[in-house]
């Protein structure tokens, strides 16, 4: 008998023993083959930063969807007992850029749409529709002639409106000639001191063009799974303080699963003609305070 116990437990130890050599020599396997791959996406992150420097197109788009929906019966709990409610909206960032070695020509578009519906069951009168809330609509194209690696002579042209409400009304137009600084490959500054900013509106309004100076500084770029851009946009009238207006714009989206993630936009903009517009005063009347927007919900990166 006590033999048997003795050979038992001796097979139990030398099973134990196996499965512990074997553990070892699987994460040993693991941490060379990690390594290796470390390695060879080393080598490969540093391929596609050559092939980044090539000449020719780069495309890309990213953009941020949310949305919910709701329905509510006999909920006495709450003003409006029987009501259905929901939302939607989403972004789009998208680029087109041609860079050459002696020129560049990049194109951008942003766009940030919402809808809201909130339907009263017990009131007739209210609208059952999705009414749109957040409308944000932009598109540049820029042209350059290198001076150097990082100077250029070049051309602007942006347009800015809303698309779902009071289309071109107002909508913005600026055109102008001047310089752009590319001091890293990510980074655009646009200094363009001869500008012409039309502004598109119907009626009579408050809404005026002017001559003046725009500057223009924007940010692309993927880091592993995180795609960002922000821009900065700014126009400063010569003729008069109250015609000038900026916007600051930033998108962000983290990718966790076969382009899919989470993503989250914000905005920022002064418009004193825009303030003035709404409030129906004189624009230096207008109390131009800052106005904002952002986003939040899952993102898809292409």
């Amino acid at each position: 008998m006590n033999k048997k116990i003795f050979l038992s437990v001796l097979l139990m130890f030398a099973i134990t023993l196996g499965f512990s050599q074997t553990k070892e020599e699987l994460q040993a396997q693991k941490a060379e083959k990690q390594a290796e791959a470390d390695k060879f996406k080393a080598e490969a992150d540093a391929i596609q930063a050559q092939i980044d420097a090539l000449p020719g197109w780069r495309v890309g788009a990213f953009g941020t969807i949310g949305g919910s929906l709701s329905n509510f019966s006999k909920w006495y709990a709450q003003g409006a007992p029987n009501n259905q409610s929901g939302a939607i909206g989403f972004t789009v960032n998208a680029f087109a850029n041609k860079i050459e070695d002696k020129y560049f020509w990049r194109n951008s578009l942003n766009t940030n749409l919402n809808w809201t519906k909130l339907d009263n069951k017990d009131n007739p009168n209210d609208s059952d529709d999705f009414e749109p809330t957040t409308d944000v609509f932009n598109i540049s194209s820029l042209y350059g002639r290198r001076l150097n690696e990082k100077w250029a002579v070049s051309g602007l042209a942006e347009y800015r409106t809303t698309i779902l409400n009071n289309f071109n009304d107002p909508g913005y137009l600026d055109v102008g000639v001047g310089f752009t600084w590319t001091p890293i490959t990510d980074l655009v500054v646009v200094i363009h001191p001869a500008n012409y900013n039309f502004v598109f509106s119907s009626g009579d309004t408050v809404f005026d063009s002017s001559f003046g100076a725009k500057v223009v500084a924007d940010y692309t770029r993927q880091i592993g799974k995180v795609n960002f851009k922000t821009n900065f946009s700014t126009f400063q009238s010569y003729e008069d303080s109250d015609l000038s207006s900026w916007t600051w714009i930033n998108s962000f989206a983290y990718t966790f699963w076969k382009g899919i993630g989470v993503g989250f936009d914000f905005g920022l903009r002064s418009n004193k003609q825009e303030a003035a517009n709404f409030q129906g005063v004189a624009l230096e009347d207008a109390d131009n305070d800052i106005q904002s927007y952002y986003t939040v919900g899952l993102s898809y990166s292409f």
